[in-house]
């Protein structure tokens, strides 16, 4: 009778490490050979409505990329930068658009789909132009892309809208109308619009009647919207914003923590890929070089979008690659933004050192 608790207390307690352990990310997240996938072209040339005069709108870097599946094709949307003698930060920077049968393989179109324009919004966008996209697609049929739009003086997190992903329509800073304009003039930056997967889509979703989203750079926070442009983010009790997820000191993410591509419902739980950076000081982890960008995972819970249930200590995704560890960014860089899933497999495509775009593939269903 004895031997039989104890072996029934053994196999609860392996249930339980099975349990616990039970597998709810995406996989493991390989680099294809053709990496860098896409490259600077210096070929490239439209006319700036802004300057009025022909611009090489993609000559200097073309990274930090977000991806959606149209008809069959992988399109990709890319920060590209047009000055290659300016420094760090000192660029305009256009929105491109190519296209790929493959996923792997990209033609670009000539010009750019989202730049600074002689509008409204022109006070946002120039002279640092439109950065960092991130896209999803509604069950009704729009696409709706995040950016930042950046004047040189504050980062704004910034919202445009299309029907046929080249033809876009500005909605201007995403959190302009909340709380009475108070955080319009704040750095914000890197949403990830929560998404569900729809006949193998992901198509941004409704909890409780509303949309939500991640995002931040500092900490992660959390917004809700009823239409997609206009976002209210939480407040904690100071009636500041919210802090739904923070730095740690000591891990790939001691430094930042960047929200990647559109975050996607599970049966798991809310899976969120994002950007930790490795700090400069002594809170860093000796496992990376200081300053780094690297890709992590974290899951929130279905019912409750603030709740973390599950985050991996370690990155998912790091430097390796010569060009990924050189560049604008010589400290190193895989920064994710855009994730499709496409022939069966999950497709991660990532800025590297600020300089081109990368590609990594889980076979995870």
């Amino acid at each position: 009778m004895k031997k039989k608790l104890l072996l029934c207390a053994f196999l609860i307690t392996i249930g339980f490490s099975v349990q616990a352990q039970e597998k709810w990310d995406l996989g493991t997240f390989v680099k294809t050979k053709e990496n860098p996938i896409v490259k600077a072209d210096s070929t490239l040339s439209f006319f700036c409505p802004v300057k009025k005069e022909l611009v090489k709108w993609q000559k200097a870097d073309v990274f930090n990329p977000a991806a959606i599946v149209k008809d069959g094709k992988v399109y990709l949307f890319t920060r590209c930068e047009d000055n290659p003698k300016a420094v760090l930060g000192g660029r305009t920077s256009r929105i491109g658009l190519a296209v790929s049968e493959d996923g792997i393989h990209f033609k670009s179109f000539k010009e750019p789909v989202l730049f600074p324009e002689n509008d409204e919004f022109n006070k946002f966008d120039y002279p640092g132009g439109c950065e960092d996209p991130r896209i999803v697609e509604t069950a009704e049929g729009i696409y709706v892309i995040a950016y930042t739009s950046w004047n040189q003086k504050v980062p704004r997190l910034s919202i445009a809208l299309s029907k046929d992903l080249f033809h876009w329509l500005k909605k201007g800073p995403a959190l302009a109308k909340a709380y009475n304009g108070k955080f319009l003039d704040l750095a914000s930056k890197s949403a990830s619009i929560i998404t569900k997967m729809v006949n193998n889509k992901p198509i941004a979703t409704k909890i409780n009647g509303k949309y939500w989203m991640y995002w931040g750079e500092r900490f992660v926070n959390l917004a809700w919207s009823e239409n997609l442009w206009d976002w209210n983010p939480l407040l904690d009790e100071k009636g500041e914003l919210k802090k739904i997820m923070v730095t740690r000191p000591g891990k790939f993410d001691s430094d930042l923590t960047e929200c990647g591509p559109p975050a996607i419902m599970t049966d798991k739980g809310i899976l969120l890929m994002y950007n930790g950076k490795n700090a400069t000081n002594e809170t860093a982890t000796s496992t990376l070089p200081k300053g780094s960008y690297s890709v992590g995972e974290v899951l929130f819970d279905l019912n409750n979008p603030e709740k973390i249930l599950q985050r991996t200590d370690s990155y998912i995704l790091k430097p390796t690659l010569p060009h990924e560890m050189t560049g604008q960014y010589a400290a190193g860089t895989t920064f994710s933004e855009g994730l499709v899933y496409f022939k069966k497999k999950w497709f991660l495509y990532y800025g590297t050192a600020d300089s081109f775009v990368g590609l990594a593939v889980s076979e995870n269903k």
